[in-house]
């Protein structure tokens, strides 16, 4: 049996809070990569596009250091945990200030070729 090799691609500090990017990587985990770039690409939500572009960071990866064939990657794992969270302030009436958070994200993707049609060739 061939050992699969996992291409791993990752961003961090993406000014984004990590609830918000989940939602978008549930929608494409465990998809193949060009149907996940698809949806990426109509979706109208802000965090598609830096994952877009970390999905095909992550493709550029696999085809040119490791030789993987485009037509069987698929996307094996998609995680975004919590970065570090910036505090402000914005003053508000009184002398009371509104503690704002600014969240960040590190996001990591895993794409794996599938298995089937690497082991017939």
């Amino acid at each position: 049996m061939v050992h699969a090799f996992d291409v791993r691609a990752s961003t961090r500090y993406l000014p984004m809070a990590p609830q918000k990017v989940r939602l978008v990587l549930d929608l494409i985990r465990g998809l193949h990569v060009d149907q996940a770039l698809q949806v990426l690409e109509f979706n109208t939500k802000a965090a598609a596009e830096p994952l877009g572009k970390l999905l095909r960071s992550a493709i550029a990866n696999a085809e040119q250091n490791y030789g993987m064939n485009r037509d069987q990657l698929y996307l094996a794992q998609a995680y975004a945990d919590e970065g570090p969270t910036r505090r402000w302030r914005r003053f508000g009436a009184r002398l009371r200030f509104k503690p704002i958070l600014k969240r960040q994200s590190h996001v990591t993707m895993v794409l794996r070729e599938r298995a089937g049609a690497s082991a017939s060739e």
